[in-house]
Formats: C-alpha cells, sequence, structure tokens
C-alpha cells in the first residue's frame, strides 16, 4: 500500500493513532514523510474522501471532549471514559488529533485548484474557527496554526472569508498590543488591513475592532515600525467618520508625545493627506490641517502642546514646491492667518508671523503670474517688523531672515536691501527690547548661509560695531555669534565690522560667556599655531602692548583651542623672552622700562601653567623637563625684578614648583610669614601661605598659629613679654594668627591641604581656640578692660574660629560647649534684660559672631532638633527684644520637636514682618532693597506661613482696591504677595479663598461689577466678588 493510500486510511476515529503518526513523521525532519506531497499527489476525488473523512475525525474528537472542557479537568473526564472505551482519548490526543487537522487543512489550501469543490474542507475550517474562538490562552501554538490558516483561507479568497479574515485580522491585532516585540504581529496586521473593508463601520459588531485600532495610535510600537505607520496611514482612508475620531485621539495623545514621536505622527499625518481623494480629502485638510493650524495660531505659548502642533504644522511648510501643497495651503489659511496677524492679542499674532514667514510665499498656482505676483508683493507689504510687541517684532525678524536665505535671488533687489536696512539701521538699535536686538543677530546668520548675501551685508554690518557695547550681556553674546559666523563664511573682515581696539576693550572687562567668544574670534590672531613659537611670543607682546588685562583674559581660554603641548611650548618662548630681559650686559633702566611687559609676560605664564597643571601631572616627563626649565632661572627673576607687578606671577610660579625647584625662595617664605606684620592685608600673605601649602608644608603653619595663640593667652603670675622663639625671637601676633587661620579656612585649596592634614594639628590648634574663652569671661565679668591682655575683638573671633573648627572635626556635638558659653552668659535672660544686654557694643558683637558660627553649622546640616530649637528661642528673643513683654515660645509640655520648632518658626515669621512693617513704614524706600532679599522668604514660607495664621492688623477699615501689578501695591505687600506668587501651594490656598469669599458674596447677594482686567470672565467674576466681599467683612 503505497503512503498515499495508507494516509488516507489512517484518517478516521479507529485508526487515530496511525494519523498522529503520521503528522509525527511529516514535522521531524529526518524522515522523509512529507503531508504537503502527499496531499499534493492526490487526485481530486481522494482530497475530496480525505477532507471528509477529517472532517468526520474532528467531529467525533470535539463531541467527545469540546475545546470548553480542556481546561476544565478534561483529562480527568477522559480517563474515566477509557475504562469502557479503549478508543477514547485523553486531551493530549485530542489536541494533537485537532493540530494534524489544521495542518492537513493548510496544505489543502495551497493545493486547491480552480473549480475544485472544497465544501467539506470548509465545514472543517468552520469547525477549527469556533476551537479557535474557543481555546484557552495556554494553547498558544495550536492557537497560532488555527490563525495562519483563517489568514490563508482569507488571502486565497475562498469563500467565506470574511468571517475567517476578520478572526484572524483581530487576533493579530489583539497579539500586536501584548508581544514585547511585536515586529513580525504588526507586519501581519498590514497584510491583513484589506480586511477592514469588508466590515461595516456604523454596526455593533465592530466597535471592539474600532477601540483597538484608535489604540495603535497610541503604541510607539506601531508609530515608529514602517508597517504600523502604513497601516495607520491607510485607517485615515477607512472611513470619512472615523478621521475626527482619529484626530481627536491624536490630539489628546499629543502631550505625552515626544519630539521624535511627534515627526512620526506629523509624517503619518502628510501620507494620509497625500494619497487621500474626494471626501477623505477634504476631511483631512478641514478636521485634521487646520484644526492643526489654528491650534498652533490660537494656542498660548506656554501651552504644553503649542510646540507639537507648530512640528506638525512646520512639516507641511517645509514640503512646499508642489501645487497640491501650495493650494491647499493657500485654501486653509486663507479664513484664519490673514486675520490673525491684526488681532489685539500679541500672542496670536506672534504666532501667526511664525506660521506666516513658515508657509510664505502663500499662493494659489492655478492663478495666473500676475495675480500670484499681486498676492506674493502683498504679503512683502506686510508690516510685522513695525508691530507694537516685541515678540512679534522678533518672530517677524526671524521669518524675513528665513525668507532672504531661502529666497534671495527670486526678490527683487530692492526690497531685500530695503529689509536689510530695516534691520541692521533700525531693528538691531531698538532701545524698547533687547530682544528685537538679539533676534536680529541671531537671524542675521540664517542671512549669512546664502553666499549671495555676502556683498550687500559687507556694506551694512559695519554700522553695527557700537553693538559689542549693548548693555544687555545676551545682545553681545549673539552680536558676537555673528561676528564669528562672519569669519568661517568669510563674507567680510570681522576687524572690519567691529575694530580690534573695542574687541579687546571688551575681553577685558566682560563675562565670561562673552569673552569666551571673542577668544574664539581672534585665537589665531594673536596665537597662530601653524607658525613659529617666536611669532606666538612677538604676537603675545603685541597683545599685552595694545591691552594688557585683555591679553590675560585670552590666555585664560586658549586652553579650550590648542593641545596642552604647545602651551607648554608657549610658556617656554616667553621664559626665553624674559631672559632676553635679564643679560649681563643689559642696562637696569631699560629693564624698568619694560618692566610693565615683563610682569604681564609673567602673570600669563602663571596662567598658562594653570591651565595645563593636569596635563602635567599626567606627564611626568614633561612636568620634569618644565620644573628644571623654570628652576634654573627663578633665582635670577627674583633678583632683577623686584617689583611688586613682577613678584606676585613669581611667588606664583615658586607654589607651581617644588621646593627643591625653588630653595633659595623657598627657604625664607616661613620666615617671611613670621615677620610679616600683624595688620597685614591677604594680599601680602596670602600667596606665601598658597605656597606652603602647595608645598605639603601646611603643618608649619598651622603650628606657628598654635604657638602665637598659645604664647598669646594670659599666664597668672608672667608679667614678661610674650615670645615666641622658633629659631628667631618673634612677638607672638595672635590677630595675625587669626587671619592666616581665616585665609586658610576660606579658600578651597588651602582649607584642603590643611585638613588633609588629619585630626591631630587639628584638635591640638581646636584646644588651644577653646581656651580662650577665659578671655572673654574675664571680659564679660568686669568692666574694665586689661590693656595689657588680648583684646576682646581678638577673642570674639578665636570665638568664632573654635566654632568652626569644631563644626569641621566633630559635628554638632562641639557646639554644644558654645552653647554652654552662651547659656551661661544671657541665655536665661528675660526680653527687658536680653535687651539691656545687646545694648553693648562689645556684647552684641559678641553675639553676632555667635549667630555666624550657627548660620555656617545649619547651612551644612550639622545641627540636631535639639539645637535647632535653642537657636530658635535665641532668635526670638532677639526680635523680642524690641518690645517689652514676655516671650511664650515653648511650653513645657512634652511635644514632638519638629512641631516645636516650626511653631517656633512661625512665631519668628510674624515677628519679622511686624518689624519689616514698622520698618518700611517709617523709611520707604528701604521696601525696593528688601524686595532684592527673597531668600529668607523663600526659605520659610512652606513653614511659616502654613504653620501659623499671622493676624493682619488693620488699624481701620481701609477700602480694599484693585491694583493693576503687584508693584503698585504698598511696599510690604509687594513683598509678601511677590514672595507667595512664586509658591504653588500657596497660590491654591489663595485661590480656595477666593471661592470662598464667592460663595460668601453669593449669600451676602453682591453682584460682580465689570473691570478692565484681562482675566477670564469666570475668574473675574470670582476675583471682583471676593474684593467686595472682603470690603463687606472689613466694615463690619
Amino acid at each position: 500500500m503505497s503512503k498515499r493510500d495508507a494516509f488516507l486510511e489512517a484518517a478516521c476515529r479507529e485508526k487515530v493513532e496511525d494519523f498522529l503518526h503520521f503528522i509525527q513523521l511529516h514535522k521531524d525532519k529526518a524522515e522523509p514523510f512529507d503531508v504537503e506531497e502527499v496531499v499534493q499527489e492526490m487526485p481530486r476525488n481522494q482530497r475530496l474522501t480525505l477532507w471528509g473523512k477529517l472532517g468526520s475525525l474532528l467531529q467525533d474528537v470535539l463531541q467527545e471532549l469540546p475545546p470548553e472542557r480542556w481546561a476544565q479537568g478534561g483529562e480527568e473526564g477522559m480517563e474515566v471514559e477509557s475504562a469502557a472505551d479503549p478508543v477514547s482519548l485523553s486531551t493530549t490526543h485530542v489536541m494533537a488529533v485537532v493540530d494534524g487537522v489544521t495542518l492537513v487543512a493548510d496544505v489543502s489550501i495551497k493545493v486547491l485548484e480552480d473549480g475544485d469543490a472544497y465544501n467539506a474542507l470548509l465545514e472543517i475550517i468552520h469547525r477549527l474557527h469556533n476551537v479557535l474562538v474557543s481555546l484557552p490562552v495556554s494553547e498558544a501554538p495550536l492557537q497560532l496554526h488555527i490563525h495562519t490558516l483563517c489568514e490563508a483561507w482569507w488571502k486565497k479568497g475562498l469563500k467565506e472569508k470574511e468571517q475567517f479574515g476578520r478572526t484572524a485580522f483581530l487576533i493579530s491585532l489583539q497579539k500586536s498590543f501584548t508581544l514585547k516585540k511585536p515586529g513580525v504581529e504588526i507586519q501581519r496586521v498590514w497584510s491583513l488591513h484589506d480586511v477592514l473593508l469588508s466590515l461595516d463601520y456604523t454596526s455593533e459588531e465592530n466597535k471592539q475592532i474600532i477601540d483597538l485600532l484608535l489604540q495603535c495610535f497610541h503604541r510607539p510600537n506601531y508609530i515608529r515600525n514602517d508597517d504600523g505607520k502604513r497601516f495607520l496611514v491607510f485607517l485615515f482612508s477607512w472611513n470619512v467618520d472615523f478621521i475626527i475620531i482619529i484626530h481627536g485621539t491624536i490630539k489628546n495623545q499629543l502631550e505625552f508625545y515626544n519630539k521624535t514621536m511627534t515627526t512620526h505622527i506629523m509624517e503619518i499625518y502628510f501620507r494620509a493627506w497625500k494619497k487621500a481623494s474626494g471626501d477623505f480629502l477634504e476631511k483631512i485638510e478641514s478636521s485634521c490641517i487646520q484644526d492643526f493650524m489654528q491650534n498652533a495660531i490660537f494656542l498660548p505659548r506656554a501651552s504644553p502642546v503649542h510646540a507639537k502642533v507648530r512640528q506638525i504644522v512646520s512639516y507641511f511648510h517645509s514640503r512646499k514646491g508642489c501645487n497640491k501643497l501650495d493650494k491647499m495651503l493657500c485654501n486653509l489659511y486663507k479664513p484664519i492667518l490673514w486675520k490673525a496677524l491684526s488681532v489685539p492679542n500679541f500672542e496670536v499674532r506672534a504666532n501667526a508671523t511664525l506660521l506666516f514667514t513658515e508657509a510664505f510665499p502663500v499662493h494659489d498656482p492655478e492663478q495666473n503670474n500676475k495675480n500670484i505676483d499681486e498676492a506674493i508683493q502683498k504679503q512683502l507689504d506686510t508690516s510685522l517688523l513695525d508691530d507694537p510687541h516685541p515678540t512679534v517684532r522678533c518672530n517677524a525678524i526671524l521669518g524675513v531672515c528665513k525668507i532672504l536665505s531661502k529666497c534671495w535671488e527670486l526678490l527683487p533687489p530692492t526690497i531685500v536691501t530695503d529689509f536689510l536696512k530695516k534691520l541692521v539701521m533700525e531693528l538691531a538699535s531698538d532701545s524698547s527690547s533687547p530682544d528685537v536686538r538679539c533676534s536680529v543677530f541671531k537671524c542675521l546668520t540664517i542671512v549669512l548661509d546664502n553666499s549671495l548675501s555676502h556683498p550687500l551685508l559687507e556694506r551694512l554690518l559695519p554700522t553695527l560695531k557700537y553693538s559689542l557695547h549693548d548693555n544687555s550681556e545676551k545682545v553681545r553674546i549673539v552680536f558676537l555669534d555673528m561676528l564669528i559666523k562672519v569669519k568661517a563664511v568669510r563674507a567680510a573682515k570681522f576687524w572690519d565690522v567691529c575694530n580690534m581696539d573695542h574687541l579687546l576693550a571688551r575681553l577685558a572687562i566682560d563675562s565670561h560667556p562673552v569673552s569666551k567668544r571673542v577668544v574664539d574670534l581672534l585665537f589665531k590672531s594673536f596665537f597662530p599655531v601653524n607658525e613659529a613659537e617666536r611669532e606666538w611670543c612677538s604676537r603675545c607682546i603685541t597683545l599685552i602692548q595694545m591691552n594688557p588685562m585683555a591679553a590675560r583674559k585670552f590666555y585664560q581660554h586658549v586652553h579650550r583651542h590648542t593641545a596642552p603641548t604647545n602651551i607648554i611650548k608657549m610658556m617656554l618662548a616667553i621664559r626665553r623672552a624674559v631672559n632676553s630681559c635679564i643679560q649681563t650686559d643689559c642696562d637696569v633702566s631699560e629693564i624698568n622700562d619694560d618692566m610693565a611687559v615683563v610682569s604681564s609676560l609673567l602673570e600669563i605664564v602663571v596662567i598658562l601653567w594653570r591651565s595645563v597643571e593636569k596635563a602635567l601631572k599626567l606627564n611626568k616627563e614633561a612636568q620634569k623637563y618644565t620644573f628644571a626649565k623654570f628652576g634654573n632661572v627663578m633665582s635670577k627673576y627674583f633678583q632683577a625684578f623686584e617689583d611688586e607687578r613682577c613678584t606676585v606671577p613669581l611667588i606664583q610660579l615658586a607654589s607651581f614648583m617644588p621646593p627643591a625647584a625653588v630653595p633659595t625662595f623657598s627657604c625664607g617664605v616661613l620666615s617671611r610669614l613670621r615677620r610679616m606684620d600683624s595688620g597685614a592685608v591677604p594680599t601680602q600673605y596670602g600667596q606665601l601661605l598658597d605656597c606652603m601649602c602647595s608645598w605639603g608644608l601646611a603643618a608649619d603653619i598651622l603650628e606657628l598659629i598654635t604657638d602665637w595663640l598659645t604664647e598669646a593667652l594670659p599666664k597668672q603670675g608672667d608679667n614678661t613679654k610674650r615670645k615666641v622663639r622658633i629659631q628667631e625671637t618673634v612677638e607672638a601676633k595672635p590677630d595675625l594668627a587669626l587671619a592666616y587661620l581665616e585665609y586658610l579656612f576660606s579658600h578651597t585649596l588651602a582649607r584642603e591641604k590643611v585638613l588633609a592634614l588629619g585630626p591631630q594639628p587639628l584638635k591640638q590648634l581646636h584646644t588651644v581656640l577653646g581656651n580662650w574663652r577665659s578671655v572673654l569671661y574675664a571680659h564679660f565679668s568686669s568692666s574694665a578692660e586689661d590693656p595689657k591682655g588680648p583684646g576682646v575683638e581678638t577673642a570674639l573671633k578665636v570665638f568664632m574660629h573654635h566654632g568652626r573648627l569644631g563644626a569641621h572635626l566633630g559635628g554638632g556635638s562641639h557646639l554644644y560647649l558654645l552653647w554652654i558659653l552662651i547659656s551661661v552668659l544671657f541665655l536665661d535672660y528675660d526680653v527687658y534684660e536680653y535687651n539691656v544686654f545687646l545694648h553693648r557694643d562689645d556684647h552684641y558683637a559678641f553675639y553676632q559672631s555667635f549667630l555666624s558660627v550657627c548660620r555656617d553649622v545649619l547651612l551644612v546640616g550639622l545641627a540636631d532638633d535639639t539645637f535647632k530649637g535653642k537657636i530658635l528661642h535665641l532668635c526670638s528673643l532677639t526680635l523680642l527684644s524690641g518690645e517689652c513683654f514676655k516671650s511664650l515660645l515653648f511650653s513645657q509640655a512634652q511635644e514632638d520637636a519638629t512641631t516645636v520648632v516650626l511653631g517656633v518658626v512661625a512665631n519668628i515669621f510674624q515677628k519679622i514682618i511686624e518689624l519689616l512693617a514698622r520698618r518700611l513704614k517709617k523709611e520707604p524706600e528701604e521696601g525696593e532693597r528688601v524686595r532684592r532679599r527673597f531668600d529668607f522668604f523663600l526659605s520659610l514660607r512652606p513653614y511659616a506661613v502654613h504653620k501659623r495664621n499671622c493676624p493682619l492688623n488693620i488699624p481701620a477699615p481701609y477700602k480694599v482696591i484693585t491694583p493693576e501689578s503687584v508693584e503698585d501695591m504698598p511696599p510690604l505687600s509687594s513683598i509678601l504677595l511677590s514672595v507667595i506668587l512664586k509658591s504653588s501651594s500657596l497660590t491654591s490656598s489663595l485661590n480656595e479663598l477666593a471661592a470662598v469669599l464667592h460663595v460668601l458674596a453669593v449669600i451676602f447677594g453682591i453682584r460682580a461689577v465689570k473691570t478692565n482686567l484681562c482675566i477670564p470672565f469666570c475668574y473675574r467674576v470670582i476675583y471682583e466678588s471676593s474684593v467686595k466681599t472682603l470690603n463687606e467683612i472689613l466694615d463690619l
């Protein structure tokens, strides 16, 4: 018996095991048996017989165990039945039979020929379709096979394909939402998209599919995938009414799309419009594209979707050039754009200006040339550059420059010249708005991209040279950006536009962003990398002679433009130039004449060395070579250049090198620090301290400070003059020691070196500082000051450094020693006694020193809740010292520490407001100075305002008026409201208050009156009703 006959005979209930065996052989790659070959070789009558027998087999197994029971213990039921029926099948066998029948059906569809009768096969497909609908989710492989069968039936175009195609499409759509990698399934959805054409959009049965289709526009996998994008474009052509629903769905999601997703969305819209025709085209244009245009014009710029709507509309503008698109833009813009350019609202005019200039020229290509020229001329005559609002003028400038760059050859020369003269002669010097001036220079770079504009701009740009000195920094920045662009495109010589002296003057005095751009412009002029090093030095000297301060700023930015190797070469070239000034046959008077240049050269070496310091540390050989070269001449430099202008950079150079490289100088630094006068200023000793720290000798400085402070303390029974004896006899200088200590801890590099010494020397210093408490106790306990002892100012400085160093060493624990001191002195005073205490200048200075230390501790987060509470108590006493009443800040009951602290903050905040009100009443001009100090209020507002209701003390029921702005209010009200309006939480509280007052107004029967404020009607009614209600309350 042939395999064909054997396979046909096995397709029955009695030989189901043989049938399953044949299916297994087909799936086994090692076996030669192939079901497709067998079915294909069968004559037509045998195929009909096969389908009939498979239909009966499928019917029998499904009646014996329906799919509904496959996941409900069907295994147990079949095992019971198998005892009575030896041929009964288990669930696994039933599924295997269904899968085998599916395989044969799928092969049969492939070999089906025209004229074949396939009613038996259709019956099989129906039964498998019913199985597919009721299959549990766990049977994914079988579901996939039947799904593929339905898809193949649809694509073959056989009878009742709509039913099977709909099922295949629905399953693919659902699976594309759940799979982690849905690319294949999205491709299948696109291959089945024609199924939608056979569905009734209005039918309730298809509502599920419609909901799923709308979800596709929420799925990035669909929007980014090429096949998914084709499918979404197709949906715009499924049903006209569906377009509005799609558009609404996209608009709702637009806020959550990023820029890349928005780019895909606008491409989908454009492709849908391009493929549409008839009613679909009209609906897309009127309901989608024109809606986006209107939103791009009327939405406020602060709206989260405004930029994305603009991006979509701009995509259509960028595709201009074909007649169909130009005509569409002209027709859609005609009823909205020209009106929007003249409305009172400046934001609408600004948005319309951007769209108009992007879409320029807006014309109907089907009209004759004369009408087109007239329309374009009318658009060019639009006076948007003269708009009263600067935002509109800025947008108009941007649009005009884009038009000039794009259409330079198409526009008449007179119009081009007029536009550029308007920009350069008038708007570049617009005194009413720096933003307008910025826009001119920003947008001229767009015009410069068109090389045809260079001859005309070369004549016009020199009139802008004084813009380099504009009083607005951002204008100066964009002006320099424009000069850099002029240099890059070689439109003109930048020094013809702006004189070199002006550039150097601005480089010398301006901020970092401006200076950086000036250096970008001048770098190749003063640091010609491709020329000899001698020329570098010559240019450097020329720059110094032109403007020494500009030279220093220039070389601060050089490291951004060239390699560290070139910078080191420049340093060595300057060294050779300086060496030439100290030759033996050189006259000293000549050296003095060149001292300004020499000092500047040395300063530039310091600047360059600092810029490559990290690179030198990474390259030990280069570092060693540089140390050797400069170390050989440092002693000669110190001898030849004794002027202070040269000494300062020489000391800085010495600090870069190890002490062994400058032995003559390094040996005398500590001695110079000892001999320094007590009244020396930081400029005299700061560099020497930096040298010691950079050489790793910070411990010697701390030892000197510790010895001086120790020796300066008064000793009982010792009337001899205090001396410090370290190699040489020097009088103890506690004030100078404290000045050294202040410098060490206030400069980052020095502080790092000192703290790196470890706790031992710092603890020793901290102990010595703590011993000075006795000086303070002695001073506060006696009325007369000891003329021989240390002064109270010195003791106060020691007190401050003791607290700060304690915070460095042990956090908040050391501060309790300070707290004991402050408690002994005046913490137990009442308000009156405290007020008397602070009226003594020395006590007040001590108190200021203590609060300064506490402020530093609080800012770095070292204080705990207990310490914060005590500090707040002390601050409360200070604020209440001007009034003669007792403070009641802490209750005796045990309360939560946070609650107590917040309560005290609220009390302090209230007192500050009251004191501030009295101060502003006496001196109203101080209001502007106070307005600048918002940090305090901004830090207190979350605690003070929400935790306590500050009373509004109004001496008389004043009439509440409606101010035009915050600045129109009284000083205190203006300050407080300015702070409150910056807090969203407080603003929401005010809105709630306004709503409550509005309810009161309704109860009182008060009607709202119109005002001139430009606010929405509902808010206006609430606001005015609230004002009137508040008037009523104040009149009670």
